[in-house]
């Protein structure tokens, strides 16, 4: 269900730490959101160092996309988006000054999974207890 999008320039991060980041992301956002690890997906894009940029100038950013279901208190999106922001710069070896990350959100509604629109937060086990059609 949550979907995060981590984009860098290429020959940033090993497939080794490309592991890490995609368990710690999975254990934080299942931490706060209290879902169902399997719910959580992590991708990597990597684009040629001279298509990536900050400030007008050539740099190495590492940007953290998420996509979750509205309706999460703001509190907790903070706490994720902080906590995520750390935890990639620990694991990637990147300076925080060099990380961005984003938590967006929409309705549960306009995202489906196995054919069924996605359960509103907090109603996961009746719609994973539910066999899809």
């Amino acid at each position: 269900m949550p979907i995060y999008a981590c984009t860098t320039a290429q020959g940033t991060l090993t497939a080794e730490t490309k592991a890490q980041l995609a368990a710690e992301i999975t254990r934080i956002h299942v931490d706060i959101n209290h879902v169902p690890p399997a719910f959580v997906n992590v991708f990597f894009s990597e684009l040629p160092k001279d298509s990536v940029f900050v400030g007008g100038e050539p740099g190495v950013p590492l940007l953290l996309t998420g996509w979750a279901r509205r309706g999460h208190p703001q509190e907790e999106t903070t706490r994720l988006a902080l906590e995520l922001s750390a935890a990639v710069s620990r694991i990637a070896g990147v300076q925080e000054k060099d990380v961005l990350v984003v938590i967006q959100d929409s309705p549960a509604r306009s995202a489906v999974a196995a054919g069924r629109s996605l359960p509103e937060p907090g109603e996961e086990k009746d719609w994973l207890r539910t066999p899809s059609g």
